[in-house]
């Protein structure tokens, strides 16, 4: 059966684009059979267990047997996943019957998980040699502040007063990647329309665009793909605030924690003889909050919005302050409260980089302060109805590719190409006293034909 395409959505989408030689692979590690069962809904799932002390191939026909007709639909779907995964392996009979069975790596693996137990990763260290560890929120924290810096670097590339440090030529390259920075030869980073769009996003579905590039990118960095997507399946299941030798890392494992570093996913301690690192929830929750964005919790609101289009920001953030002044004015900023206002002009400015009215409300309504957040709608609908008004305006003119077609010989041949233009839902405009015409460019082929044709005929006559 041919392999079937995936998009990669999520972090199972991009295992399941692997080639099937590097999946198998993959399958050695019982931290990715784990997490892949985890990330499976409830009917594959099912299937899953229901194969996994059967030995032979089972028939699709009996397969279809164990759901309702009304879950045949469901039944593809989950039979369509487990195959894309390569969990299902499809087997073909003499009579060319379908059957499908385990991959018996997966098999060998999750049946070893639930007999025996999944055994950790490494070995913590112990208490008495990594001494002074940070206290959870200690870590929050400092996972926290490591990514509003990653997104700080980010938003500063979007104004010419940038203040902020500038990128890491390996965190350059990342951002590139995901179409975030533009990168012209002479000139600073510029944050693109996706970049700009990127900061309004919910962290959960930031992290995972930034992990995607930084696994796409791994090839040109010398190392294997299905390696590094194990490390990370590896790196989820380590226990959060744990202190762990890095001498137990390979030299490949090692690197991509000190590229993790600059994000927040790992803190680096060093003692007296040994270096240690310690992973945050970002990283151990990673596998979980990349195949389901639903999962996050979401952020703590500090926005609050007024009829009047002023903005109060009860943070202390930098980054909300840089985030604000994406698509509002701001007027003046005291210890824990920012103030601004939503006008034509911040908008128009914001529109011109590519964020939409959409994306500007949805950010609005998601990050509303726990005092507004309960009433309905969190964000004044005039402010939300003038937002979209303004950005309609801004989209009332349409460009259109097009040709004009002029200089025609004579009235009838004007007329019957215009009739023709007309036929094919091609023409823009005409004027009949100049003889010409603006056709759109999808139809610019056809009317060539048609043109051509009309002259033969024409010559044909004579």
């Amino acid at each position: 059966m041919p392999r079937v395409k995936v998009i990669s959505r999520n972090f199972m989408d991009m295992v399941a684009a692997l080639p099937a030689a590097k999946l198998d692979r993959l399958y050695d590690s019982h931290f990715i059979c784990e997490a892949v069962l985890r990330s499976l809904t409830p009917v594959p799932k099912k299937y899953v267990l229901q194969l996994l002390y059967i030995d032979i191939a089972v028939p699709a026909k009996s397969m279809e047997e164990w759901v309702l007709s009304d879950g045949l639909s469901k039944h593809k779907v989950a039979i369509d996943r487990l195959l894309q995964l390569r969990v299902f392996i499809e087997v073909s009979d003499r009579k060319k019957e379908i059957s499908y069975r385990l991959n018996p790596k997966f098999q060998s693996q999750l049946r070893k998980v639930i007999v025996n137990g999944g055994a950790p990763p490494r070995e913590p260290m112990p208490p008495n040699v990594a001494v002074r560890l940070p206290t959870a929120e200690e870590l929050e924290k400092y996972a926290l502040r490591q990514w509003e810096n990653f997104l700080l670097q980010l938003v500063s590339s979007g104004f010419e007063e940038s203040t902020s440090e500038p990128f890491s030529p390996f965190m350059l390259k990342i951002c590139q990647r995901a179409g975030l920075l533009s990168l012209r030869e002479n000139e600073a980073p510029r944050l693109t329309e996706n970049g700009f769009q990127f900061l309004l996003m919910e962290t959960s579905s930031q992290l995972w665009q930034i992990i995607r590039e930084y696994i796409s990118t791994a090839e040109d960095r010398g190392i294997d793909a299905a390696d590094l997507i194990s490390f990370l399946f590896e790196l989820s299941f380590h226990a959060t605030g744990q202190a762990y030798n890095v001498n137990t890392l390979t030299r490949m494992q090692l690197k991509a924690v000190e590229e993790l570093a600059v994000l927040g996913l790992v803190r680096f301690q060093q003692g007296m003889k040994e270096k240690w690192f310690i992973p945050t929830k970002l990283a151990t929750s990673l596998a979980s909050n990349l195949s389901d964005s639903s999962s996050r919790k979401a952020a703590e609101g500090f926005v609050v919005v007024e009829t009047n289009f002023r903005v109060y920001a009860y943070s202390t953030s930098r980054l909300h302050s840089e985030i604000l002044r994406l698509f509002s004015r701001l007027e003046y900023q005291l210890p824990n409260l920012i103030v601004g206002g939503i006008t034509k002009e911040s908008l128009y400015k914001a529109f011109a980089n590519g964020i939409t009215g959409e994306q500007i409300i949805s950010f609005l309504q998601q990050h509303a302060h726990a005092r507004v957040a309960q009433r309905i709608p969190s964000v004044p609908e005039n402010v939300t109805d003038q937002i979209r008004l303004w950005e309609s305006d801004k989209n009332r003119v349409q460009i259109t590719p097009a040709y004009i077609y002029n200089d025609f010989p004579s009235e009838d041949v004007f007329e019957a190409a215009c009739t023709y233009a007309r036929d094919i839902g091609g023409l823009l405009w005409e004027d009949t006293k100049k003889r010409q015409f603006v056709l759109r460019s999808e139809s610019h082929q056809e009317m060539r034909e048609f043109i051509r044709r009309q002259n033969v005929a024409s010559t044909n006559r004579k």
